[in-house]
């Protein structure tokens, strides 16, 4: 399960980024994920959750940001979703493309601290 080391960077990186941000601890990171980033959301879920115990992100949630796969199409001049790569048919004019524009995203798209307690 490849997610329990993607789970783990994430966690490093997103603590990397809240003690630059002067924060210790951490409430949420958002990540984005395009649908053929070859992640099962589920299941990063979950090794986020075994991955984060014993880290300043042990009371951290993981929202998934789902980016649904776009192509391009030169002729027809605009997006459209997509199904599996190297090729990607247009279903207006049925013209192969692979101008991919989303879809492949896996990144931290922001973290919240955890808020101090009164």
């Amino acid at each position: 399960m490849h997610e329990l080391s993607i789970a783990t960077a994430i966690i490093e990186r997103a603590g990397e980024l809240a003690r630059a941000d002067g924060t210790e601890s951490v409430s949420a990171v958002t990540v984005r994920v395009g649908e053929l980033a070859g992640v099962v959301p589920d299941a990063l879920d979950f090794a986020f959750e075994v991955a984060r115990d014993g880290t300043p992100l042990a009371e951290a949630r993981l929202v998934v940001e789902q980016i649904p796969a776009q192509a391009w199409c030169s002729p027809c001049a605009e997006e459209f979703p997509v199904g599996m790569p190297p090729f990607f048919w247009c279903p207006r004019c049925d013209e192969p493309s692979t101008d991919l524009r989303s879809g492949r995203e896996l990144e931290i798209a922001g973290i919240e601290p955890l808020a101090a307690s009164a």
